[in-house]
């Protein structure tokens, strides 16, 4: 292909959306807007304040927080560098980190000088403050500096000599650190504690009650429902508090668990209000305890249910075994058709739980009884994340199929603790807005009105300014108005106002500018009158509102 082709062929290439990602397009936006507007309002009557969160955070916090080993950290999360340095140490690291290994004594002889020049840019930048002068940082400046001192003498031996040491090199380069390493979020939980740290949140009036609405990002297969940037709606419950440790052990009086029960039930009492709101069909509330993290009952169950999927380990799947050492719990979790009958004989959690366990557990489903919320229990209901404990919870909905939880949370206190911060309990959930936006779509719930609720047929000069005029109020009444910037012939301005899915077509001309009296026509059913402008408002408004 000649070079003037590959330029048009480049040229002519339509950019799309990245797999995993997509555009929202109204009308569709505007039933987001309804769903995000609608927590506004049900989450405000339960004393909660937004909190708008960072993109990205250190990766160190969702790897403390969320659990090494779950697969969110290992497999899924979008990690980066974040590079505080030079141009020109930037552009001579990619150049030494891409480099291919050399063939010709020339290249050998580039790469080393290449290599000095990394290793002086470097160390000035100690200097400068741009590099922090760890161990890590010496002694990788150290071997860059070898390796690339030992090429030039071996640059006339041939690749076989010369390609471990390039290699060497390489390596070596990898082991700068120049900056933080950030990650994309994947939940917003963690990032929400992380604030409530750093701006002491804990001197506030307890508990601290927040909600954040955004992306979050992670690298999963993508999937009816499921994208690598997908919405979710959260909220969590922070109370910082005194923690009474006694032989290793929680304990905590009675007085206290019924309050953290009432927490809990109040908080899923919120989220099904926010369902019934959007009328949600086909809503499931699934409830369950998994222990506390640091009583027996918990490490004596994980030992237990470890132990029996040993014993059964050849008859699971991959991601399963895998999990009987990292994170048995995630097993019970698992939908491979294969494994149920098995999982349905392991040991259940309900009958290994402490005192405490038990009764907060009991008092959460009287506090969702008294609140009227309805629920089923479920054994096998587990979080997929490591801060989780005690109170767990899923909701599910029509029309996604297998994959149908639109909402999961649970308590979490001790997380923020694990953090850096004080002694806090803590409660949240997290919804799937993507697959809450499809469920009310496949139900019919999801209709969005569209179109406008005027268009404004002008025709003549005479009629322009009063056209500008009649939009700017009708707008500032609260309707949506479409005002063609030229003037039309009045079958084509009809036309073009039933495509947009207008209302109402307001007629303009030389007659109703002189006799102060506007047409306005219904273009559902044909009708039309005559309106002054003060008639007109007050028409629209009776309308809008089924009068």
């Amino acid at each position: 292909m000649s070079e003037g082709a590959v330029k048009k062929e480049e040229k002519a290439r339509k950019f799309q959306a990245i797999k995993g990602t997509r555009d929202l397009l109204p009308p569709e936006t505007g039933l987001w807007n309804r769903v995000e507007q609608t927590a506004h309002q049900v989450f405000a009557t339960f004393g909660f304040g937004e909190i708008r969160l960072p993109i990205f955070e250190p990766t160190e916090l969702f790897a403390r927080s969320i659990g090494a080993e779950t697969d969110v950290v290992s497999k899924e999360m979008y990690t980066f560098q974040d590079f505080d340095i030079s141009e020109e140490l930037l552009h001579l690291w990619r150049l030494l980190f891409t480099s291919k290994d050399p063939s010709k004594y020339e290249e050998v002889m580039a790469l080393a000088r290449l290599g000095g020049r990394v290793v002086h840019t470097v160390r000035a930048a100690f200097e400068d403050g741009q590099v922090s002068r760890t161990p890590e940082n010496l002694s990788a400046v150290d071997n860059i500096e070898l390796y690339a001192t030992k090429l030039p003498g071996i640059a006339n031996q041939g690749t076989r000599e010369t390609s471990p040491v390039a290699a060497a090199l390489r390596d070596a380069v990898t082991h700068l650190d120049f900056g933080d390493e950030v990650t994309l979020r994947p939940e917003a939980t963690a990032s929400t504690c992380r604030a409530y740290i750093e701006h002491n949140m804990q001197q506030l009036p307890q508990p601290v009650k927040l909600y954040t609405i955004g992306p979050m990002f992670r690298r999963e297969r993508p999937q009816k429902g499921r994208y690598r940037q997908f919405y979710q709606i959260n909220a969590e419950v922070l109370e910082a508090t005194r923690k009474e440790v006694a032989s290793g052990e929680w304990r905590v009086a009675s007085k206290e668990l019924e309050k953290d029960a009432a927490v809990d039930a109040e908080v899923i009492e919120m989220v099904m209000t926010f369902f019934e709101r959007l009328e949600l069909p086909g809503v499931q509330l699934d409830i369950n305890s998994i222990g506390h993290a640091a009583d027996n009952c918990r490490r004596g169950y994980v030992a237990k249910l470890r132990e029996k999927l040993q014993e059964v380990k050849d008859q699971l799947g991959e991601d399963s075994r895998r999990r009987i050492e990292t994170n048995p719990l995630r097993v019970l979790d698992s939908k491979l058709e294969h494994e149920q009958p098995i999982i349905e004989k392991l040991p259940r959690i309900a009958d290994h739980l402490c005192e405490d366990c038990k009764a907060h557990y009991a008092a959460v489903k009287k506090e969702l009884e008294l609140r009227g919320v309805q629920y089923q229990e479920n054994w096998r209901l587990v979080r997929g994340l490591d801060y989780y404990m005690r109170t767990t919870f899923e909701i599910t909905a029509k029309g996604l199929g297998s994959q149908n939880a639109v909402c999961g949370g649970g308590r979490y206190d001790g997380l923020v603790e694990l953090l850096g911060g004080p002694p806090t309990k803590g409660i949240g959930f997290a919804i799937g807005e993507d697959r809450l936006i499809l469920s009310l779509q496949e139900s019919g719930k999801g209709a969005v009105a569209q179109g406008r609720d005027v268009y404004i047929a002008w025709m003549g000069e005479n009629a322009r300014a009063t056209a500008v005029r009649a939009a700017k109020n009708l707008r500032s009444a609260g309707f949506s108005v479409e005002l063609p910037p030229v003037e039309q012939k009045f079958g084509k301005a009809l036309g073009q106002a039933d495509k947009l899915g207008a209302r109402y077509a307001l007629i303009l001309g030389d007659n109703e500018v002189a006799s102060g009296e506007w047409t306005l026509k219904t273009l559902a059913t044909g009708e039309q009158g005559k309106f002054t402008e003060t008639q007109l408002l007050e028409f629209l408004r009776k309308g809008r509102s089924g009068e």
